[in-house]
């Protein structure tokens, strides 16, 4: 049980931070449930309900998956590979547009001119930026979310980043989120967010070697992911 004691302090409010946000999806899945029985609808207003419960409920799932993947990083070895992060910014999109349609909402990739090729893990890097577009949509403001990647630091690094429109953070609220990325951090003006999809991100970025960080905008913030740039291939 002594061994046990020093990830308490990491474990508990990990727990809890879970419980936040877990609770949102579960609220909303049972309210719609609720009005699916009791209300009356059209078939084409019962399907856009339905649509609704099993898009939130993936949410909910993909949340779970992420953390059960945490808590077994230190167990797995994770091959590291060239890829094209245009193409996988372009796949998680595709995989969230029927989510954020379903809020009215959009998301989309900002073109590259250059062709870009990095390494790192594709699962753990996609599960990042799912977890930077889920944040975004959910806590910032009706507007588009975008994904991007570009070379940094003289070609050296590639940074994939997701730019949300949320409310502005305060300085002193952001800093404490810069210093304390691997731990949950509620942010007071998106009180829906507990931090815990940027534990999870750091997580994993941490796993295959790449680092996350993000950028404070008045209208927002960009949450980044940055991957050492390939040097063996340059794709035509």
């Amino acid at each position: 049980m002594q061994e046990g004691r020093p990830q308490e302090p990491f474990r508990l409010p990990l727990v809890a931070a879970a419980a936040h946000e877990l609770k949102a999806p579960l609220a909303l899945v049972r309210q719609l449930s609720l009005a699916l029985e009791t209300g009356d609808y059209t078939d084409t207003e019962r399907a856009v309900l339905q649509q609704r419960i099993t898009l939130t409920a993936e949410r909910a799932l993909r949340l779970t998956t992420d953390l059960t993947r945490a808590e077994r990083l230190d167990d797995g070895l994770f091959e590291i590979e060239p890829l094209n992060p245009i193409v996988l910014c372009e796949e998680v999109a595709d995989e969230l547009s029927p989510l954020y349609a379903a809020h009215n909402r959009t998301i989309d990739v900002k073109p590259h001119r250059r062709q870009l090729l990095g390494l790192a893990n594709r699962e753990l890097l996609r599960r990042i930026l799912l977890n930077f577009t889920d944040n975004a949509l959910h806590y910032s403001r009706d507007a588009p979310v975008y994904i991007s990647a570009q070379q940094r630091q003289r070609g050296t690094v590639i940074r994939l980043g997701v730019r949300d429109y949320g409310p502005a953070v305060p300085a002193n609220v952001w800093r404490r989120l810069m210093q304390n990325l691997g731990r949950p951090q509620p942010l007071h003006n998106r009180p829906a967010s507990s931090g815990l999809g940027i534990v999870v991100a750091h997580e994993f970025a941490a796993a295959m070697g790449a680092s996350i960080g993000a950028v404070r905008h008045r209208d927002g913030a960009t949450f980044y992911v940055d991957i050492m740039t390939s040097t063996q291939l340059r794709l035509l």
